[in-house]
């Protein structure tokens, strides 16, 4: 670790639970540096090691205690989020190569979804597992819009999208279409709730800034309704904790809602944060991703027990 952040311009608190929640000496470690765009943190625990997508460099970073900061895949097809499914591969979003992928246990990569409708995805983004070893991801057109974070090719979707996939056949449907770019994705402990964040704001000030919430029905979704409006930036990615807390990386850092959607507090970062993951042993250190740095936090609670937090 090369350095901490001081305690005292950590952290808001305005909450009890929030209190306990961080303990008593909480403190954000410095990790790593050096990163171009921090994305996709994903602890991987076959691995011991948590994973983050650098997408202006296509390439995934590591971290472990043992290792320390090193690389683990590169180029990455500018990877952007990543997960791990229920037989411990990791599941990543390509905004470039307009694709989700796995990577198998023998390192061969196999790819899960890469069209719809008879045409190309646009550049997917941000990817959850379900209990069911479903696939649920976003696909905005961030990959479009910026070749330094894409492709800036043709589009051949007319709306951006949450897609599901089927875990035996790979047959992709539709779920949303409702949003102005989704973005980060998440299921509740229990999975009755997905999280969908939508970011238009990225491309205006006026534009979505809001976690979206549907109802899980069978293989869809029900009763779309805003969960939280996040301010400042935008609610980029996310995850659960086990009381169904939501965790989310936004442009003043981490900011923690209970599953009412009322604030319990903020973690300050020194660069905006664009996506974390629970991780470790115990599951219960918050690594970050902060623009050019990575940090981890350790915590009284733990993140969801599902292989994608």
């Amino acid at each position: 670790m090369v350095a901490n952040m001081p305690s005292s311009d950590q952290f808001e608190i305005f909450s009890d639970e929030f209190r306990r929640i961080l303990g008593q000496n909480s403190t954000m470690n410095h990790l790593a540096d050096g990163l171009a765009f921090a994305e996709g943190v994903c602890w991987v625990p076959r691995l011991n090691k948590v994973i983050v997508s650098d997408i202006p460099n296509s390439r995934i970073v590591s971290w472990s205690e043992s290792e320390g900061f090193g690389s683990y895949r590169e180029p990455s097809g500018r990877a952007n989020g990543n997960t791990v499914d229920h037989e411990g591969r990791i599941i990543t979003c390509l905004t470039q190569g307009r694709a989700v992928i796995r990577e198998e246990l023998d390192g061969s990569l196999t790819t899960i979804a890469e069209s719809y409708d008879g045409g190309l995805l646009t550049s997917p983004n941000d990817v959850v597992v379900k209990s069911d070893r479903s696939i649920w991801f976003t696909d905005p057109d961030y990959g479009y819009l910026d070749s330094t974070q894409g492709h800036a090719e043709s589009l051949e979707q007319d709306r951006n999208r949450v897609y599901r996939v089927d875990p035996d056949s790979l047959e992709i449907t539709m779920v949303s279409e409702d949003f102005d770019k989704p973005n980060g994705i998440a299921f509740s402990p229990d999975e009755s709730v997905l999280y969908v964040g939508d970011t238009g704001r990225t491309h205006g000030e006026f534009r979505a800034h809001r976690l979206m919430a549907f109802d899980v029905v069978d293989d869809g979704l029900e009763n779309p309704r805003m969960f939280a409006d996040v301010d400042p930036g935008i609610p980029d990615g996310f995850r659960a904790d086990v009381d169904g807390n939501i965790w989310i990386s936004t442009g003043d850092g981490v900011q923690v809602f209970n599953p009412n959607g009322d604030m319990l507090g903020k973690i300050h970062t020194p660069e905006v944060a664009a996506n974390l993951s629970f991780g470790m042993a115990d599951n219960q250190t918050l690594f970050i991703g902060a623009t050019s740095s990575i940090w981890s936090i350790e915590l009284n609670i733990a993140g969801a027990t599902r292989p994608n937090n």
